[in-house]
């Protein structure tokens, strides 16, 4: 079983860079792919961006240039840094964590932290 821990999300104003964090614990050896997915109220759940233990990424068309995934494996954590922040990306963020690379439906997941950036 693998345990994911998020933190780093708060209220924000817009334009602002908030930084969230990851940590897996448990089997992390069954680990291939960690990334972030987010829930705002109303809206089904989104993929904004997830990374490989190779370190490919893909993000969100979204989030494209806004924010950067990136993964520190001694620390088994993966970080969402995230700039210029706009209201829209008010939202329940969760971390996820796959043995596969590449699939839409992660095998493990967080217990989501709140991101709110005001207008």
């Amino acid at each position: 079983q693998v345990q994911l821990l998020e933190t780093g999300g708060g209220l924000v104003q817009a334009g602002g860079s908030l930084r969230l964090s990851c940590a897996a614990s448990g089997s992390i050896e069954e680990i291939n792919a960690m990334g972030w997915y987010r829930q705002a109220p109303g809206k089904q759940r989104e993929l904004v961006a997830r990374i490989s233990s190779r370190g490919t990424t893909q993000y969100a068309d979204s989030v494209k240039g806004r924010f950067t995934i990136s993964g520190d494996n001694a620390k088994n954590t993966v970080y969402l840094q995230m700039i210029s922040l706009k209201p829209e990306d008010t939202a329940a963020y969760y971390c996820a964590a796959s043995r596969l690379v590449g699939v839409d439906s992660p095998d493990w997941w967080g217990q989501g932290t709140q991101v709110t950036v005001s207008s």
